[in-house]
């Protein structure tokens, strides 16, 4: 007997009633042990300021506590075990906030250190420096621009070169604090 051929038809939609794979779970656990190895590369503060799963985030604060190679595997992989009950969007959702914290705290470094550097190579930015940011001990500023250009030629450590960037870093941060609800505009680049 001979079965009648039936062409499929490619525009009828065809549902697929069985579970996932084998290859296919193990492509998702491997996804979500790739998720837990990047919580664990975050810095600790921030794991401990997260809203993740106790168990999780006791895990993940472990691992990075641990310094043995194969002991660290282990706990890296409990930590993956521990994903698979986790919200795997939320934990995606946080590491992303985290990254972009990151990234701003970086950008808010960098400009501090140009300001720095700026302040050092020229005179015009120490009045630039004050005007933009009212208020600063502007003879303090001066007195550690001096002090740090004076200390560049020499072998010492940079100590005033470092007091500078703090006292920056401090009149730039009380400048940004909510008393100024104006001043919404972002630290500039040069």
């Amino acid at each position: 007997m001979k079965f009648p051929h039936r062409p499929i038809d490619s525009t009828e939609e065809q549902t697929d009633d069985r579970p996932p794979s084998k290859s296919q779970v193990k492509r998702d656990m491997l996804a979500l042990q790739e998720l837990g190895e990047q919580l664990i590369a975050l810095p600790s503060h921030t794991i401990r300021q997260s809203d993740l799963p106790d168990a999780l985030r006791e895990a993940v604060l472990e691992a990075q506590r641990i310094t043995a190679h194969g002991a660290r595997k282990r706990q890296t992989l409990y930590v993956g075990k521990l994903m698979r009950t986790a919200d795997a969007d939320a934990v995606r959702a946080f590491l992303a906030a985290a990254r972009q914290d990151d990234r701003a705290s970086v950008a808010r470094m960098h400009a501090l250190e140009r300001w720095r550097d700026t302040l050092l190579a020229d005179d015009d930015a120490q009045t630039a420096f004050l005007a933009k940011f009212p208020g600063t001990d502007a003879q303090q500023l001066r007195q550690l621009v001096r002090g740090a250009r004076a200390e560049i030629g020499t072998d010492k450590p940079p100590r005033l070169t470092r007091q500078l960037f703090q006292f920056v870093k401090a009149a730039i941060a009380a400048h940004d604090t909510p008393s100024h609800p104006a001043d919404d505009e972002p630290l500039p680049s040069f």
